[in-house]
């Protein structure tokens, strides 16, 4: 996946119409976390300060494309976007594709900047929707995908357009370059020991992802409520903990997979066990071995950590994909913050550590340690979609480097 960048492409006096993520959460019209915003702004900056013209594209939330709905407009993000860089941000009307759009991009100057509004807002783009797309097209002269995280759906904004500019260029912008490259071009012949961290709640979800790693990786190390689906396969008591019963059959074919492959998959020795899923968890112990009936567990063990904790320490790949426990809850957190102090620490001493966007990064996030990791993903479903080994269409329609 070498694609042709941003800062390789010439923008003086053009209009780059540039597909970011400012889906960022949003509570009474304020901004509660601006990292999508910041990390859009080094694209942004090389368009601007090479004399183009930036047109920004984006969805937020959920709207249902019946037209303009306020709580779902971009506008906080124009405002935000205009305090980070010290210039003004042009926001032409609430609908993407109307004439005060188009009219707002035509009398732009050079090293201005303008921010669409909410491209959900048109039923258009959920569909891909070609016409949708052809008003969106006809705004620029290069197109910029630098929106990893949608990067696994085929919205109108994300490969409609694109395909609308052809014989235009159409690029990478310098968040999905990264992204790319420790997700991906790091990945192909990875520095051994390789080490795969996955945690989470399902299973489902991760399949692609497992069944892709163990044929890759030296080492899987398995915790969260999915660790428990594999014990109960292989015949262990596991309480009340969530099982995932219509996966056992395939959780008991990966385990058969695993013994035919070099990849060793470790899952935990101990838990960190509640009698309620709550902030306290009830009545709360640390069981080895089957957990007793009603209760559940809700992080790995402190024999586990150690244990996690040593293999990380020896890896010179390790990549990370979901929790070990209910981090958001102190008391279930130690088994998380057992796993991102270790990578942190391999890190120092040379290792590649990428952590694959979710769960992952809100932990790290919220233990103050995201600047610690090689590369934390700005994308949850597209980064494990990537790590599955699934080809995206969104990318490959872009020119080659």
């Amino acid at each position: 996946m070498s694609k042709k960048t941003i800062a390789q492409s010439d923008v003086s006096g053009k209009r780059v119409l540039i597909r970011v993520d400012f889906n960022v959460p949003i509570e009474e019209g304020r901004i509660t976390d601006d990292q999508r915003i910041r990390a859009a702004i080094p694209t942004i900056k090389s368009v601007i300060d090479r004399g183009g013209k930036a047109i920004l594209m984006s969805h937020l939330g959920r709207p249902e494309g019946k037209g303009f709905e306020a709580t779902e407009s971009l506008k906080p993000c124009a405002q935000r976007l205009s305090e980070l860089l010290g210039k003004p941000v042009g926001f032409p009307s609430n609908d993407a594709t109307d004439a005060a759009a188009a009219s707002a991009v035509v009398a732009m100057k050079n090293g201005e900047i303008v921010l669409l509004d909410n491209l959900r807002f048109n039923k258009g783009e959920k569909k891909g929707d070609s016409a949708f797309a052809a008003k969106l097209a006809a705004l620029g002269d290069v197109y910029v995908n630098d929106a990893f995280g949608t990067c696994h759906r085929e919205d109108a904004s994300m490969y409609a357009v694109p395909m609308a500019m052809a014989g235009k260029p159409r690029v990478v912008g310098l968040l999905v370059e990264k992204e790319l490259k420790y997700l991906s071009a790091s990945l192909a012949s990875p520095a051994r020991p390789y080490v795969v961290i996955m945690g989470g709640a399902k299973v489902s979800d991760k399949l692609p992802m497992i069944e892709q790693v163990i044929r890759k990786a030296d080492e899987v190390l398995i915790g969260g409520a999915m660790a428990y689906t594999f014990l109960n396969a292989k015949g262990q008591g596991v309480g009340a903990s969530r099982v995932e019963t219509d996966m056992l059959p395939k959780a008991r074919e990966i385990l058969e997979q695993v013994a035919r492959t070099s990849c060793k998959v470790s899952l935990p020795i101990d838990h960190i066990c509640g009698t309620e899923f709550t902030e306290t968890g009830g009545r709360s112990g640390v069981f080895e071995g089957d957990i007793k009936s009603g209760s559940m567990g809700l992080d790995i063990g402190p024999k586990t950590q150690a244990a996690f904790v040593a293999k990380i320490a020896a890896a010179k790949t390790i990549v990370w994909n979901g929790p070990m426990g209910v981090f958001e809850w102190d008391r279930f957190s130690a088994g998380t913050r057992a796993v991102a102090r270790a990578m942190a620490e391999a890190t120092t001493r040379g290792a590649i550590s990428i952590v694959g966007g979710g769960d992952s990064a809100a932990a790290v996030e919220q233990f103050g340690m995201a600047d610690k990791f090689t590369h934390v993903s700005t994308g949850g479903g597209a980064s494990l979609e990537m790590l599955s080994g699934k080809p995206f269409k969104t990318v490959e329609v872009l020119d080659d480097a």
